[in-house]
């Protein structure tokens, strides 16, 4: 069964890395870093494969 949450609220931000404009699913806090879509990718951890 698939839930519809309706849409999302996206929250403007400045990527941590490189500084541009971007915005993101969660309100950002201070002290936690925020990532624009191209140095996300340069940080999340690889997935294990099983």
């Amino acid at each position: 069964m698939a839930f519809n949450m309706g849409p999302r609220t996206m929250h403007k931000a400045v990527c941590t890395d490189c500084g541009k404009e971007t915005e993101v699913p969660f309100e950002p806090q201070d002290g936690r870093a925020v990532y624009c879509r191209d140095c996300y990718q340069k940080h999340k951890k690889p997935r294990k494969s099983y």
